[in-house]
């Protein structure tokens, strides 16, 4: 799949949420979402980034955005780690990598020279039209909320 780029009809998708309930794009239809992928429940990096997504929630509702994160764990994994932290947003269980490869969130990876099929890590925004407005391919864990702020805001 060709790389998805600002400008781009983000694909739609469907796919159960940690409460075990279809969550879908068109749901958010009207509204902004950031949707975030991220490689694992409960690792170092993936916890930084969603409880730092998950520390602004309010404010993200309040500028008008969804926060949606998107992982190959299962429902029962999101469960856990959404419980764990007290996560208020959906995390999507894509276990099968469907959405994954349609945002090209899937791909060839390699590490101590061994190459490997995982999760790239990447965050989308969507606009209220289901256009995207910003692609973040080096996301800062720690600081995603400020690096999103920082491109969204003139």
């Amino acid at each position: 799949m060709a790389t998805l780029k600002i400008g781009d009809l983000a694909p739609v998708f469907k796919g159960q949420n940690q409460h075990g309930e279809e969550i879908s794009l068109s749901t958010y239809r009207g509204k902004k979402v950031i949707l975030y992928f991220y490689p694992k429940d409960n690792t170092p990096g993936c916890t930084s980034e969603a409880c730092n997504l998950n520390d602004n929630y309010s404010m993200w509702l309040a500028k008008g955005y969804e926060v949606i994160g998107v992982s190959p764990d299962s429902v029962v994994s999101h469960k856990k780690f959404a419980d764990k932290y007290g996560l208020g947003f959906n995390l999507i269980a894509d276990t099968e990598h469907k959405i994954l490869e349609a945002y090209g969130a899937w791909g060839e990876k390699s590490m101590y020279g061994k190459s490997y099929m995982g999760v790239l890590r990447t965050t989308f925004v969507i606009n209220e039209n289901g256009n995207i407005s910003d692609v973040f391919e080096k996301v800062d864990t720690k600081n995603h909320t400020n690096q999103i702020i920082s491109k969204i805001q003139p």
